[in-house]
C-alpha cells in the first residue's frame, strides 16, 4: 500500500507545475470536505499570477492571511495577481463569503494565468451529492477535483454526509447504513453525482482527503472502487495534516 501524498504536493502530482514558465490551469473543487484547505493549498504550488476565488460560499474566516479582494474589478485582480496570490469575494455576509458569478472566474482566466475556484458547499461536511442546480462550475474550468473526505467512509450516510437522501438515492441504498467504498465511488461517478456539472473538456480528479493509519484501507478500498469501474480516472490520497485539521476545512 503507497504512502498519501501531502497536500502541499497535489499540484507536482497532476502535472501542474511546469518546469519552465508559468502554469495555465482553471481548477475547479467541487465535493466534501478538504476543499479550502485544497485551494490555499493550490493557490502556494501554482506558477504564476493566481487568483484564488469561489462561486458559492466559504467561510469568511478562511483567507489564511493572503490578501483579500472584495467586490474588486478586473484591472484590481490582475495587480494584485502579479504579486501574490489572491484570494476573491464579492462580499461578506455574517460568517460567509459570498462568492462571485462564474462569468467572473471565466472572464478572469483570460487575464491572469490560473485560477482555483471553489465550486461547491457541504456545510462542513466530508462527503456530498449535489442538487441539480449544484455545484456552480465555470465553463473554462479545465480540471475538476471531486473532493470525499475518508471520514466518510464506514459511517452511517444520513449522520455524516450531506444531502444525505441524495446520496443515498445513487447509491441505490438507505440514508441509515454506513457508507461503504462502493457506495462512494457509485456516487462519485454518477451522472448525476460529482461529475454532474463537469464541463466537455475538462479532467476529473478524485482527491480523498484527511488520510491517517487508522482510514487508510479505506483510502485504498475507494481507490480501487474507482479505478476498477474508470480505469483512467486519476485518484488522489491526501494525507491527514495536523497543521489545517482545526479548519474543518
Amino acid at each position: 500500500m503507497t504512502e498519501p501524498m501531502s497536500i502541499h504536493d497535489v499540484a507536482r502530482h497532476l502535472d501542474l507545475v511546469p518546469s519552465t514558465g508559468r502554469s495555465r490551469h482553471h481548477l475547479a473543487l467541487v465535493g466534501g470536505g478538504g476543499k479550502t484547505s485544497l485551494l490555499h493549498a493550490l493557490g502556494d504550488q501554482l506558477v504564476g499570477r493566481t487568483v484564488l476565488t469561489c462561486t458559492t460560499k466559504m467561510g469568511a474566516d478562511q483567507t489564511r492571511d493572503r490578501r483579500l479582494l472584495i467586490g474588486p474589478r478586473d484591472h484590481e485582480v490582475v495587480e494584485a495577481a502579479v504579486r501574490e496570490p489572491v484570494l476573491v469575494w464579492r462580499g461578506v455576509e455574517g460568517s460567509k463569503a459570498l462568492g462571485v458569478d462564474p462569468e467572473d472566474c471565466d472572464r478572469w482566466f483570460g487575464l491572469v494565468d490560473n485560477l482555483v475556484t471553489e465550486a461547491d458547499g457541504a456545510r462542513r461536511r466530508p462527503f456530498k451529492a449535489p442538487k441539480p442546480y449544484e455545484p456552480v462550475v465555470p465553463a473554462t474550468v479545465t480540471t475538476m477535483i471531486s473532493v470525499i473526505g475518508v471520514d466518510a467512509l464506514g459511517r452511517v450516510i444520513a449522520d455524516q454526509c450531506h444531502r444525505p437522501m441524495r446520496v443515498a438515492a445513487l447509491a441505490g441504498c438507505s440514508p441509515y447504513v454506513r457508507l461503504t467504498p462502493e457506495a462512494a465511488a457509485v456516487v462519485l461517478l454518477h451522472p448525476e453525482g460529482a461529475r454532474r456539472a463537469l464541463p466537455d473538456k475538462a479532467r476529473l480528479v478524485v482527491a480523498i482527503t484527511k488520510v491517517n493509519d487508522a482510514t487508510a484501507s479505506f483510502a485504498s478500498d475507494l481507490e480501487a472502487e474507482l479505478q476498477q469501474r474508470e480505469p483512467a480516472l486519476t485518484v488522489l490520497r491526501i494525507a491527514f495534516d495536523p497543521m489545517i485539521a482545526g479548519s474543518g476545512h
